[in-house]
């Protein structure tokens, strides 16, 4: 029996693996259906396992291009002629795209601005829009704790993260009359496929040790800091922080920027 904890409606995306898969997870034991999208097709065995692992529950995986403003358009009407207005959307949709700032070039800058930020822009202006009309609802989107630390080999990336940023606490302003809250969950370095494939020692199972000792002890030639906390994030991590701001222990948090990143950026 599932206890509809979160009300009708769940949409995690960026949902097929990492962050997005954990969210997913979290989420799904309080709800009777799980709205799984992502432009990978593994998405379909990640909402299968969701079905199979929580009993009585509806979740539905949907390959959708986020960038694609139509596409998103497209999967919410279908969702909400068929259930309503979501209660909750966790954007956590993005993807890892480095380079130098003086030679990143106008085709990385615009698919780094299309998938970190022009998608986000997509999915939570739409579902705020549903929200509204319900007078009820929760949004969290996922950033980054580089919207607000500048990175050596990461401009386009933190640029485009500080538009999510910015773009997501001014629409929280915005409907927060409506009973709508809107927060941001910034992870710092985690260990996810993206974080992986940014070091030669990493694959599949799990970041490399040369890796994980550059990551927590920092890099002062390219004045990183470490991590104070002396460990890597587990996509869990994030997703127990999304999983409070959604809920009703948070009922009164909107507009907040939550930073989970075992001290990284000092909470800047």
């Amino acid at each position: 029996m599932v206890t509809k904890q979160w009300g009708e409606g769940v949409i995690v995306t960026g949902a097929a693996g990492g962050i997005g898969a954990a969210v997913a997870t979290a989420l799904a034991g309080g709800t009777p259906l799980i709205e799984l999208w992502d432009t990978d097709p593994r998405v379909h065995e990640a909402a299968g396992r969701l079905g199979r692992q929580y009993e009585g529950i509806a979740a539905r995986g949907t390959e959708i291009d986020l960038t694609d403003p139509a596409a998103v358009s497209a999967a919410f009407d279908r969702v909400v002629a068929e259930h309503g207005a979501p209660r909750i959307v966790v954007h956590t949709a993005g993807a890892m795209i480095g380079g130098s700032a003086l030679d990143t070039g106008a085709g990385d800058w615009q698919r780094c601005l299309a998938v970190n930020t022009n998608a986000a822009v997509y999915v939570a202006q739409r579902a705020a829009r549903e929200m509204v009309a319900a007078q009820r609802g929760s949004i969290v989107v996922v950033s980054s704790n580089s919207a607000t630390t500048p990175r050596v080999g990461l401009a386009a990336y933190g640029a485009a993260k500080a538009a999510t940023t910015a773009f997501t606490r001014s629409l929280a302003l915005q409907v927060a009359p409506h009973g709508v809250r809107v927060n941001l969950v910034s992870p710092g370095s985690t260990d996810t496929p993206l974080l992986r494939a940014m070091y030669a020692d990493s694959g599949e199972h799990g970041l490399g040790d040369a890796a994980r000792t550059s990551l927590l002890d920092g890099d002062p030639e390219n004045y990183r800091l470490g991590i104070p906390l002396r460990r890597i994030a587990e996509p869990a991590d994030i997703a127990a922080a999304v999983h409070f701001l959604v809920s009703d222990a948070a009922r009164h948090i909107t507009m907040h920027d939550l930073r989970v990143d075992g001290g990284a950026t000092l909470d800047m």
